[in-house]
């Protein structure tokens, strides 16, 4: 029950970023809508990851190293969402300098207005 609400809730934020994405003119909107839809990508990683009943990945005195096979979840989703988290910031901060010294020798945020490299 919960890994499908984390799916459909992740869904939904892909959703929503892709349409904010597509209908905003303003650069900064655009990448707000883009970091939201990363967000949701994120979100199905880790419900995709999901299994009922399990524990985190951790060896200790609370699972033994023969039954860690079949009451463990599997690290990989977890790992691949913690990659994807640095590098969503590290590519999110890189769009923002881009817009920030687009807007200072532009003038303007407008998508419309930028139409010199259009073919």
């Amino acid at each position: 029950m919960l890994a499908t609400i984390a799916m459909t809730t992740g869904f939904l934020l892909i959703l929503i970023g892709l349409y904010g994405a597509l209908s905003n003119r303003n650069i900064l909107r655009m990448i707000v809508a883009f970091t939201v839809a990363n967000t949701g990508v994120n979100l199905v990683l880790v419900a995709v990851g999901y299994m009922n009943g399990r524990t985190a990945p951790i060896l200790n005195d609370a699972v033994a190293a023969g039954e860690a096979i079949s009451r463990i979840i599997d690290p990989v989703p977890q790992a691949l969402v913690l990659t994807a988290i640095v590098i969503g910031v590290g590519i999110t901060a890189l769009m923002l300098a881009y817009t920030y010294k687009l807007y200072q020798t532009r003038g303007s945020l407008d998508i419309a207005k930028h139409t010199e490299l259009k073919w």
